[in-house]
């Protein structure tokens, strides 16, 4: 039994198999441990922590007890080289793994602290720059000459460049969307060519808006974006004011009229959920129209979806409250006037109309 225990290849399962669990136990009894507290403190940079040591600590101690075995008794040298080249890539890969999980949690987290709120091209931008880093320093380790790779990347990169010029253009274009901070998540915007909608989210190739109030998802392209003239209805403010178009009747006392709708609409903007009454409302009569007094109501809502039920209460009371006052809001009339005789139809069996010398006909 003495020889047994004693022999290499045991002392060698010992080492790899004890490495494993340990590494094993150290992440289920420390590691998950520490992201249980960090889930109960409202700190976040614990949670980012403790989540990007996720699994490497297993790996790590996995290879710990490979080096160890390695150690033991008569190796042959090729053997002996390879696994230990193999066990830096290992441990290296699984850094380098933990720090792109440390740096894309860190944007996210700055991201929400900040104006930069479409953290995605920029955690997927972040994640490339720590993996190719790591990949040059895996080749450093492996003592593999990066400058000719190097040199050859940046040949290569021109046609890779002209083979992908549509997507470096959305994704350069997707980086200057982030950097002017003029489009961010969250915002409400409008394209020139119609399409609105909240802005979800700005990826590598393309933006996505999700439409009001259905839902749907539209996919922009981020060079059509940068390209084109857009109505943000979030900034500088998300405050903003809702029109209404009225027409009265000429009869109408408008001191009356100005007065009745100023009082409907401070009622709608302190009843209904969305309205400001910091911005009193106005009134603004701008037109004599063919057969009424054309006004207009405005008034100032907190946010973009909060006019549509604005506008709905107030129009439905207005019209209520006009009805009580005896304010009229007459239907369109026009009246012709025939500056020559009408034209004589033809006398039939039934009706005949007589010629006349001119004259009007209200419609």
């Amino acid at each position: 039994m003495t020889e047994i225990w004693a022999s290499s290849w045991m002392q060698r399962t010992v080492f790899v198999v004890g490495g494993l669990l340990l590494g094993i136990l150290v992440e289920v009894a420390v590691v998950a441990r520490l992201k249980a507290l960090a889930e109960r403190t409202t700190f976040r940079w614990d949670d980012i922590i403790v989540g990007s040591i996720r699994g490497v600590t297993t790996v790590c101690l996995a290879a710990g007890g490979v080096y160890l075995a390695l150690g033991v008794g008569p190796v042959d040298p090729f053997a002996d080289t390879t696994v230990r080249r193999l066990l830096v890539v290992i441990v290296i890969a699984s850094l380098v793994l933990a720090t792109m999980r440390l740096v894309s949690g860190t944007v996210v987290a700055l991201a929400d602290r900040s104006a930069v709120t479409s953290p995605t091209l920029v955690v997927n931008v972040s994640r490339l720059v720590v993996g190719i880093l790591g990949f040059f320093i895996i080749l450093q380790n492996l003592d593999i000459n990066i400058t000719p790779l190097i040199t050859a990347l940046g040949i290569g990169g021109l046609a890779v460049a002209l083979a992908l010029q549509d997507t470096l253009g959305n994704l350069f274009a997707g980086i200057q969307i982030i950097l002017s901070r003029q489009v961010r998540t969250g915002d409400y915007i409008r394209l020139a060519s119609g399409e609105e909608g909240f802005v979800t989210d700005v990826k590598g190739r393309n933006t996505t808006i999700q439409t009001f109030p259905d839902g749907n998802l539209v996919v922009v392209p981020n060079s059509s974006l940068a390209s084109s003239i857009v109505k943000n209805f979030t900034l500088p403010r998300t405050v903003l004011w809702v029109s209404v178009n009225v027409g009265v009747s000429y009869d109408s006392d408008l001191e009356h009229v100005e007065a009745v709708t100023l009082e409907v609409a401070r009622q709608v903007l302190r009843d209904v959920e969305g309205g400001v009454l910091e911005k009193p409302p106005l009134v603004l009569f701008h037109a004599f129209g063919d057969s009424s007094i054309d006004f207009e109501v405005r008034m100032m809502v907190r946010e973009f979806t909060s006019q549509g039920v604005v506008r709905h209460e107030f129009i439905k009371r207005l019209h209520r409250r006009f009805n009580e006052e005896g304010i009229q809001i007459p239907f369109p009339i026009r009246t012709l006037v025939f500056r020559s005789p009408l034209p004589v139809a033809a006398p039939g069996p039934a009706t005949a109309v007589p010629a006349g010398d001119g004259g009007s006909l209200p419609l």
